[in-house]
């Protein structure tokens, strides 16, 4: 089980592995919006690995799809996006700003994901300059690629 070590007074943050006391303290993002379980490899500014695993009463599930239930795309995304988020806020000068998406390109998706599949997503940041940036990121379960794409954010400043 992930430690929650929330930021102490003049700590660089929560090391990972880190659940969702750690996560809220990166994120702004709350129930139900949290698409995020743990972060299990953070180099702030540079890279991130994070898992989800996907629960049989999550909210989305029961109308999409009623009999075949699959997690949404757009939140398989979400998910990404997040992971990203957490590179970008848990820097420094960065910390207790709010990230906003701002674009994704290459996006694709090849497989669908269903409860009980645990999501590891990943996202790499390939440039930043000023308050806008961009990440490579992917999902996978079981080592299999489920969708990929090249996120823009801007931080609020």
């Amino acid at each position: 089980m992930p430690s929650d070590r929330a930021f102490a007074h003049g700590a660089k943050g929560p090391r990972p592995p880190f659940g969702r006391a750690g996560i809220e303290a990166i994120l702004p993002h709350r129930d139900p919006f949290v698409l995020i379980d743990e972060v299990l490899e953070l180099e702030p500014g540079r890279h991130v690995l994070a898992r989800k695993t996907v629960r049989q009463d999550e909210w989305y599930l029961a109308g999409h799809f009623p009999g075949r239930p699959v997690m949404p795309g757009v939140l398989i995304v979400e998910a990404m996006a997040q992971t990203g988020a957490i590179a970008v806020l848990a820097e420094e000068e960065n910390r207790g700003r709010l990230a906003f998406f701002a674009g994704i390109d290459d996006c694709r998706f090849k497989r669908v994901v269903e409860p009980g599949d645990e999501l590891e997503l990943a996202c790499s940041l390939e440039r930043v300059r000023g308050p806008i940036g961009r990440g490579r990121a992917t999902a996978k379960v079981r080592g299999s690629l489920v969708a990929r794409g090249l996120l823009t954010f801007a931080v609020e400043r």
